[in-house]
């Protein structure tokens, strides 16, 4: 499998999808008396329909590898398309290309709402005609240049075209059958959303009728398939089976309050919110399943690893950012795990936090040198991500060592403050003094944070301490 990333959105690249690129060429190769005599003396049906021509094999090579780099780049801008607005609105999209086509994982906290679901599945056909409206182009640049190019942007613009139409229409899981049901369900509620998969079974059995006309087994098969599962949903959805209910929605913007509080410091409130979703009766599996990421979440920003484990432990068809796993096997203190899970979070993202926590995990383990050596690296925010996962599992003494090796490859206020804090929970009281004396000379003059810092209580009443302090707030006034 071929991973690679296009900025922030990481994309994963099956050999299936080479196979079935391939495989879609062998079934559309011309045949002897498919063409008309006009195209039979073009590049490469002139080649590929003449008996013994020298030229056949490599023409069918190069054939066979431009239908796979056309179908490839098609479908790569197709789900970026999608993936780029999802970006927009603030998701953490991924691009999957297997089998017959794509998929783009928003990878979002909650449910999307209905006007993010249509503008992100219109984005791929949109996508498409673009690349179309590029391939007409070059055809129109490689005209009379190059017949292997002019086939080459010939076959860009036939597949962008037809594949941006065939995305519309209206049968899920096709963007229009997405584009169909989120429009529906906005504007007629129950009823829309059984509207919309009618009309998609209607569309299939018409669309079935026409390809069994047409002899196109391929069509057929897949219309066969989209139309079946409709039906099942319509069934399901006439027999009672499946409701959207409009007391639901209140649940949906009630997650949607807590991640803006989690996202603005305000963990107690995103964690009665989430609590107050599970206890709803309206509460879904998939809600539930939000309710508990967001838990998870708050869990983490408060440093308690094995609560947000349990919490993702819960979630049901939602994945788990894999930074996120990272983070609380780091927290309760599963180094290995971490370690692994924060190699993997630092090739999916180009993100400076995951950069350095990843850092800081190899630190951790002794892999200094390691940590150093990765791109972009600062050592100041590795060795503070380091020391700052031993400090909140209780490791006061290991995170005082670890802030006091930074601070010698990397002398700052910050480091020599972190190391200060961690001695003072260790009562290791003569080494915080030593340390907030070190921070001093480089450059620390908040003395009245220091002065009601928590972490530093345990030197209260201690005379090298209140000297300390007794001389940064003369200084501050002088």
């Amino acid at each position: 499998m071929l991973r690679f990333r296009l900025g922030s959105i990481p994309v994963d690249i099956h050999p299936s999808h080479a196979i079935f690129s391939a495989l879609l060429a062998y079934v559309f190769l011309p045949r002897p008396g498919s063409l008309k005599d006009t195209t039979l003396d073009t590049w490469p049906y002139r080649h590929l329909l003449t008996t013994g021509d020298p030229e056949r094999g490599k023409t069918l090579a190069l054939y066979l590898l431009m239908w796979v780099f056309v179908v490839f780049v098609s479908t790569l801008v197709h789900e970026l398309g999608h993936a780029l607005v999802g970006r927009a609105f603030g998701y953490r999209p991924s691009i999957s290309l297997k089998w017959m086509g794509g998929f783009t994982q928003m990878n979002a906290p909650s449910a999307l709402p209905w006007h993010h679901l249509v503008l992100i599945n219109a984005a791929g056909p949109f996508s498409g005609l673009l690349l179309a409206g590029a391939s007409l182009g070059g055809y129109a640049w490689a005209n009379g240049r190059s017949e292997v190019l002019l086939y080459l942007f010939t076959l860009g613009a036939l597949a962008n075209l037809v594949w941006s139409l065939f995305q519309l229409i209206p049968v899920p899981p096709l963007d229009g059958g997405h584009i169909a049901s989120a429009l529906a369900t906005r504007f007629f509620g129950q009823a829309g959303l059984i509207g919309a998969q009618g009309l998609a079974v209607v569309v299939s059995v018409a669309i079935l009728a026409w390809a069994m006309r047409q002899g196109d087994v391929l069509l057929f098969a897949f219309f066969a398939l989209f139309g079946l599962q409709a039906l099942r949903l319509l069934l399901a959805m006439l027999r009672g089976e499946i409701r959207l209910l409009k007391t639901q929605e209140p649940l949906l913007q009630t997650l949607q309050q807590g991640q803006v509080a989690l996202g603005e410091g305000r963990e107690e409130e995103a964690r009665r919110l989430a609590i107050s979703v599970l206890e709803a009766k309206e509460c879904t599996v998939e809600f539930a399943s939000q309710a508990h990421h967001l838990l998870g979440w708050v869990a983490l920003k408060e440093g308690q690893g094995r609560t947000a484990l349990e919490h993702f432990s819960q979630l049901r068809r939602q994945p788990v950012e894999t930074h996120a796993l990272a983070a609380a096997f780091s927290l309760v203190g599963d180094e290995r795990r971490a370690l692994a899970l924060w190699e993997v979070a630092f090739k999916e993202q180009n993100d400076a936090t995951v950069l350095h926590e990843y850092a800081g995990a190899l630190i951790r383990t002794g892999q200094v040198m390691e940590a150093l050596r990765l791109p972009g690296v600062d050592a100041e925010a590795a060795f503070t991500c380091a020391g700052r996962i031993l400090f909140l599992r209780g490791a006061y003494s290991e995170a005082a060592e670890v802030a006091e090796a930074g601070l010698a490859r990397s002398p700052t206020a910050r480091l020599a403050y972190d190391a200060a804090c961690a001695h003072a929970r260790a009562r290791h009281k003569d080494d915080a003094v030593r340390l907030l004396r070190r921070a001093t000379e480089l450059g620390f003059e908040d003395v009245d944070y220091a002065a009601s810092d928590e972490d530093l209580s345990p030197l209260h009443g201690h005379p090298a301490f209140e000297q300390w302090l007794e001389e940064r707030q003369k200084s501050a006034t002088a």
